[in-house]
């Protein structure tokens, strides 16, 4: 080894993405395992170790023997005699490194030491891609498409070629040669003993992260994404705040003249994007998350099951005219809307809201008049005998209550006479005064 090859191991290390000592050290172990296999036998010494000058490219190899009186096996160890003629200071029991002539390897060890430098660079990038990409999850990462097949999207995201799986594909969303994409980086795993990168252009953190990318405030912490709901390809809802009173998070978002929103939605394929704003209150979250649609009621309710478990349930009234805007196509805007607030939503029309109140109503009528029969029944079972007789008496003694009423009646019947009489008089007034009124208009004539 020369310094030309010392020179072509510093520029594989930097195409490779490999720091230069862990190609040496493969080098190295490469060469200890040709010796190995050229010299194999029972009688073999395993301790051996190679090194290669950083600078000359000079190449040793040595094998460590026991020094010993007797010498029972001349590969692991030297007699005493002549560890002294090397180091005078040897003693029996220490050990000394003895150097082996290289040129020995042959044609056979060179091939053997070929092959397992490519091993310990295929190991070395794969442990470079674990440890890479494992703190990147979560993350961005800009890609180029390479290729893809019926199954299976490859892209190159710099330092590693990733996998697009067809769950992690949006739906109608081409993928063609060299285009320029970016995603979302979900996990690594090894696979026929190689790390895979896996990525995703359809999960709802994609969506946050290109928000965070592209709007300053929120990357600063000033304005906060509190959850994003999306059916990739087609909506998303988008929940935020803000932490400064001076900062609105819907204009920090949407941008001078929608350029941030829109850069999102570009990535995005012309996905719609709704941002709302996040409310304590669950009643308005729910009601501005139904957006574009008005609502005029909420009525939030949480039960809480035997296993500590609570539902979060609320009924939403919206107008008429804006029932099916509220529910969406294909109930779309509601779905999201549960996704992003976290409470179960049942959506009502105003007249489908009247209808059930009416409903209610009258059933508590029903209710009452049926308690007060069954109390009624029950009344007269448990009379005695006496009090059933004092029913009928009374029930006989109402024709005398009737006549008693009549005088009353014959009252009424007079003061309808007054009242006749009255209103017959009114005419004779009327024509007296019609009377009096000829006379008054004969004496211009006389």
């Amino acid at each position: 080894m020369n310094e030309k090859m010392i020179e072509a191991i510093k520029l594989l290390a930097k195409e490779r993405g490999l720091d230069e000592e862990v190609l040496f050290e493969a080098i190295e172990e490469a060469i200890v395992a040709a010796f190995k296999r050229e010299f194999s036998d029972s009688r073999q010494n395993d301790n051996v170790f190679a090194e290669i000058d950083r600078e000359t490219g000079e190449m040793y190899v040595y094998e460590v023997r026991e020094v010993s009186e007797v010498v029972d096996n001349p590969k692991t160890q030297i007699s005493l005699e002549e560890a002294k003629q090397i180091d005078p200071e040897l003693e029996e029991g220490d050990t000394i490194e003895m150097t082996i002539p290289v040129e020995s390897l042959g044609r056979l060890a060179a091939n053997a030491a070929k092959s397992a430098i490519n091993q310990k660079l295929r190991s070395a990038e794969h442990a470079r891609i674990q440890d890479e990409f494992s703190d990147r999850i979560g993350e961005l990462a800009s890609g180029v498409i390479q290729r893809k097949d019926s199954k299976f999207v490859f892209v190159d995201i710099g330092r590693a070629e990733a996998t697009l799986t067809r769950q992690e594909q949006i739906r109608d969303e081409k993928y063609n040669f060299n285009q320029h994409m970016k995603f979302l980086i979900l996990k690594v795993e090894e696979h026929n003993g190689r790390p895979v990168v896996y990525i995703s252009r359809s999960h709802p953190n994609l969506v946050r992260k290109l928000f965070e990318q592209e709007v300053p405030e929120i990357a600063n912490g000033i304005v906060e994404i509190v959850s994003v709901a999306r059916e990739a390809g087609s909506r998303t809802k988008m929940a935020v705040l803000s932490r400064d009173e001076d900062v609105d998070p819907l204009g920090a978002c949407v941008g001078q003249r929608g350029t941030r929103v829109q850069a999102v939605m570009d990535e995005l394929g012309e996905e719609k994007i709704d941002v709302i704003e996040w409310n304590p209150d669950p009643a308005i979250f729910i009601s501005n998350s139904l957006l574009p649609a008005k609502v005029v009621r909420v009525d939030t309710e949480i039960v809480t099951r035997t296993d500590g478990t609570r539902e979060l349930s609320a009924k939403v009234v919206v107008p008429d005219h804006q029932y099916s805007l509220a529910i969406g196509r294909a109930g779309q805007n509601v779905r999201l809307a549960a996704r992003l607030t976290g409470w179960k939503i049942d959506i009502k029309s105003e007249s489908q809201y009247r209808e059930i109140l009416q409903e209610e109503f009258m059933s508590k009528f029903t209710v009452a008049e049926e308690e007060g029969s069954e109390s009624t029944d029950n009344v007269a079972n448990d009379m005695p005998d006496d009090e059933e007789k004092n029913v009928s008496v009374s029930a006989e003694m109402e024709p005398v209550v009737i006549e008693a009423v009549e005088p009353e009646a014959v009252e009424i019947e007079e003061v309808e006479t007054e009242t006749a009489e009255t209103e017959t008089a009114e005419p004779e007034a009327v024509e007296t005064e019609t009377a009096a009124e000829e006379t008054s208009g004969d004496a211009p004539a006389e």
